[in-house]
């Protein structure tokens, strides 16, 4: 149960709600930026997640973004709930649509080869599980899978007391939902002490551990400066709290 959430938590929510912003000319990040994050749940270390900007597919004008994002329980955690989940994601070059999106789940008993091809010219999302066709989902002309959301985010800029609807397909399911952001303030975690804004998005209609847990906050802090950092996610739910903390920020652009 402990280390089931911390799945849900890092493989789909943490990524999933940041669209309708305005672009900034220039991405903040660049193929070789590595995130690594330490994850607890109450005061038990159970893991650990990364995030990476991966050498682009292709060359020129038809040259792909590609991103990864992996997350993994230790092993005290393995012994309650084992997590080996990994996903990647293939975005346009203007970074405004997803092209691709694939999932690799190992978490606990389940076991899914995930993905997703998003075919913009038939307007349509059709997924994939272990190579064969479950489904077909409509989709608007500008829409990104749940781990490209969360680095499109960062191309705007980050405004405190702010609501924004953010829509992001992972497939089977088009969300709408809204993010509310606060003040700037002082974040401590392993890799430094960041002035940053936290954003709550609302989990109404997300499932899992959430759906059992109305009172339930999910809250994630972004650096306040240009490269909008992603430094600390915090979670209250029925099973407890969960943490991830930035442990080290590697190949990061210049700021």
């Amino acid at each position: 149960m402990i280390c089931r959430n911390a799945g849900i938590i890092f493989s789909f929510v943490f990524p999933a709600f940041l669209l309708a912003v305005e672009p900034a000319k220039e991405l903040p990040f660049q193929p070789g930026e590595t995130l690594k994050y330490d994850l607890k749940w109450g005061v038990f270390p159970v893991g650990s997640a990364t995030m990476k900007v991966l050498p682009m597919e292709g060359e020129g004008d038809t040259a792909f973004h590609r991103l990864s994002f992996s997350v993994r329980t230790n092993e005290f955690a393995d012994a309650f709930y084992k997590v080996r989940t990994n996903i990647t994601s293939v975005v346009d070059r203007s970074f405004s649509r997803s092209v691709r999106y694939e999932k690799s789940q190992r978490e606990g008993k389940t076991k899914r080869e995930i993905k997703v091809l998003f075919d913009h010219d038939a307007g349509k999302a059709s997924y994939f599980e272990s190579e064969r066709l479950e489904s077909t989902l409509p989709i608007p002309s500008q829409v990104l899978d749940p781990l490209s959301i969360a680095y499109f985010f960062r191309l705007g800029k980050l405004k405190p007391e702010a609501e924004t609807i953010l829509p992001t397909c992972d497939g089977r399911k088009l969300k709408m939902i809204k993010v509310r952001t606060g003040e700037v303030e002082k974040i401590r975690v392993p890799a430094g002490t960041y002035k940053a804004i936290g954003t709550i998005p609302e989990m109404k209609n997300l499932s899992g551990v959430f759906k059992k847990s109305p009172d339930g906050i999910l809250r994630i802090w972004y650096s306040a400066d240009s490269l909008k950092i992603p430094v600390r996610i915090s979670s209250k739910v029925i099973v407890g709290s969960f943490n991830a903390r930035l442990v080290s920020a590697e190949g990061l652009k210049e700021n």
